[in-house]
C-alpha cells in the first residue's frame, strides 16, 4: 500500500485479505459532503458512498450506507432494521458510539458491530468508495466484497427523487 495511513479499517480488511485501495483527497473542514469528496476523486457521486448511523426505537443503533448525494430515508431504513421509527444518531453521539468522527465514518471497524444496510445501487458498480475511518481517505473497494465482510444487508433505503 503506497499510503502509510493505516486505520482501523484498512488493517481489518488487509487482515480479511480482502482487495481495496485507499485513495487521499483534500479535506476541506467546512465542506465535509461526499458531494466534495467525489468531487475531489473524480468519481462518480453515485459511486461515493456515506455512512450513517441511526438508532431505531426498538433496535437500537444500526448504519446505512448510502450514494453520497442522496438523503437516507429515515422510513425505509427503520422498516429495514425491524423498527417501527428511526432517528439519526445526533453528531456528538457519533465518536463515542462508532469511534468514527463526522466526515470520517466507516462502515468498517466500528467500536461494535451494528447491523448496516446498504443502498442497494451499490451493487450497480464493480467498485465503490467508502470512508478509510478517518478524513481524507477513501477506500475503492468491490461492494459485494465489502458487503460480505460486514454481514450487511442491502435494501432500497434513500428518499425517491421527487421527495429530495
Amino acid at each position: 500500500m503506497a499510503n502509510s495511513t493505516k486505520t482501523n479499517a484498512v488493517r481489518l480488511l488487509e487482515k480479511a485479505k480482502i482487495s481495496f485501495d485507499t485513495v487521499p483527497y483534500e479535506v476541506d473542514e467546512n465542506d465535509l459532503a461526499a458531494t466534495h469528496v467525489a468531487s475531489q476523486l473524480g468519481e462518480d457521486i453515485a459511486q461515493v458512498f456515506k455512512t450513517l448511523v441511526l438508532h431505531g426505537d426498538k433496535t437500537g443503533f444500526f448504519v446505512c450506507v448510502i450514494p453520497g448525494d442522496k438523503e437516507v430515508d429515515l422510513k425505509k431504513a427503520a422498516k429495514v432494521a425491524g423498527a417501527k421509527k428511526a432517528e439519526m444518531l445526533p453528531m456528538k453521539e457519533l465518536l463515542p458510539t462508532t469511534g468514527y468522527i463526522r466526515g470520517g465514518c466507516s462502515p468498517i471497524g466500528m467500536k461494535k458491530p451494528f447491523p448496516t444496510f446498504f443502498d442497494e445501487t451499490a451493487l450497480d458498480f464493480d467498485v465503490i468508495y467508502v470512508s478509510a475511518g478517518m478524513r481524507g481517505l477513501q477506500i475503492k473497494i468491490n461492494p459485494r466484497d465489502l458487503i460480505n465482510f460486514v454481514k450487511a444487508s442491502t435494501a432500497d433505503l434513500t428518499k425517491d427523487n421527487l421527495q429530495q
